[in-house]
C-alpha cells in the first residue's frame, strides 16, 4: 500500500520520512530518479514529497521511495564533486533566509546575489539576515544599514541579529512563523546558534570560527528539517563556501536581477549582454547610478564564470 511523506533528512543513501501521523521511517530509492532537465547528485531533497510502500526485503521498519511528487520550487547550487551537476538543498519552500556575516567570517555581495540570483529564479520570497551584529562598530552598522536600503529597494527584506544579545530574534520568530523555510549561508556564519537561540525544541551542534582562517567549521553534515511547532519547519543545511550557479543559460542571468529586468525591453538589441553593446539601457542606468555598482560588478563576475565561458548555452 502507497503511503505519502515528506522528507525530513537525507544522509545520501537514506532518508528520514515524515509520516501524516507525525511518526518517522527510514527509507531508501530503488532504482534511479532523475530531475526533467537538471542533473543532480542527489535526487531527492529534504522538503520533497514522497510515494513509498513497506520494503519487504529491506530491514524491519523501513521502506521503499517509490515516487517524488512534483515540487513547487527548490534550491540547487553546482556540485563540488561532479562536473557540469546540481546539488539539492531543499525544495517545496515558503521562503528562503540567508544569513550573512560582515566579519568573522565575511559574506561577500558577491555571494549575496548569487543566492538571491537562486531564489529569484523561482520567485521565492529571501530575507537576509545580518548575523553577528554585535561584533560591528557604529560606523560598520551605518554601512549595513545602506545595503539594506539598496536590497530592500529591490524586494528582498533585511533583519540585524545577534544570538548573543538577542537583538532581531523576536522578530526572526515572526517570520518564521507557519511557514517553511531554508536557511542557508556561510560555515561559521552562526546560523545554527540562531536557530538554538530562537527556537527552545531544536539544538544542532555549534563551532567556534578559526582564528587562523576566519572561518567556520562545518558543523551541519545533511540537510534536516526541524519542526518548530504544528505549521513551522526550518531546513537546516551544510554551510557553503561558494554558490556556484547551474540550470541558467547566460541570457537569462539579468532577468533574475530585478533591477536589470525593468529595462530589459529598453536596450536597442533583444540579445543584449549588457557588457559592451551600444544603447544598453542597463549599462546606461548602472553609469547613472540607478544600478548599484556591487550589483553590476556581481553581473559582470557571474558572466565571468568558466562554466558559462565554456558552454554559455547549456547552464
Amino acid at each position: 500500500m502507497q503511503k505519502q511523506g515528506v522528507i525530513i533528512r537525507s544522509t545520501g543513501s537514506w532518508y528520514n520520512i515524515r509520516q501524516k501521523d507525525g511518526t518517522i521511517v527510514q527509507g531508501r530509492l530503488r532504482g534511479k530518479f532523475k530531475l526533467k532537465g537538471l542533473k543532480v547528485t542527489n535526487p531527492i531533497a529534504v522538503g520533497d514529497l514522497v510515494e513509498y510502500k513497506e520494503d519487504e526485503k529491506g530491514e524491519e521498519n523501513t521502506v521503499v521511495i517509490t515516487k517524488i511528487l512534483p515540487r513547487t520550487n527548490y534550491v540547487v547550487r553546482k556540485s563540488t564533486r561532479k562536473a557540469h551537476h546540481a546539488h539539492m538543498l531543499a525544495s517545496n519552500i515558503d521562503q528562503a533566509i540567508l544569513i550573512a556575516t560582515f566579519k568573522s567570517p565575511q559574506t561577500s555581495l558577491g555571494f549575496i546575489d548569487r543566492f538571491l540570483i537562486s531564489t529569484e529564479s523561482f520567485r521565492i520570497p529571501t530575507l537576509i539576515i545580518f548575523n553577528k551584529i554585535d561584533l560591528l562598530t557604529e560606523e560598520e552598522k551605518e554601512y549595513l544599514e545602506e545595503l539594506c536600503v539598496l536590497y530592500k529597494s529591490l524586494g528582498y527584506d533585511c533583519l540585524f541579529t545577534s544570538a548573543k544579545t538577542g537583538e532581531g530574534l523576536e522578530e526572526l520568530k515572526e517570520v518564521l512563523s507557519n511557514k517553511t523555510s531554508f536557511l542557508s549561508g556561510h560555515s561559521g556564519a552562526g546560523k545554527s546558534s540562531l536557530i538554538n537561540t530562537t527556537i527552545n525544541n531544536v539544538n544542532i551542534k555549534t563551532s567556534e570560527i578559526s582564528d587562523y582562517s576566519d572561518k567556520g567549521k562545518h558543523t551541519t553534515t545533511f540537510s534536516e528539517m526541524h519542526q518548530v511547532d504544528k505549521n513551522t519547519y526550518i531546513i537546516d543545511s551544510p554551510g557553503i563556501k561558494e554558490l556556484g550557479l547551474v540550470s541558467m543559460k547566460v541570457e537569462e542571468i539579468s532577468h533574475y536581477f530585478p533591477e536589470m529586468r525593468d529595462l530589459l525591453n529598453e536596450c536597442k538589441y533583444h540579445n543584449c549582454t549588457h557588457t559592451h553593446e551600444p544603447q544598453c539601457a542597463v549599462f546606461q542606468a548602472t553609469n547613472e547610478g540607478e544600478i548599484a555598482p556591487s550589483r553590476y560588478l556581481s553581473y559582470l563576475s557571474i558572466l565571468d564564470d568558466d562554466d558559462f565561458k565554456k558552454n554559455p548555452k547549456a547552464r
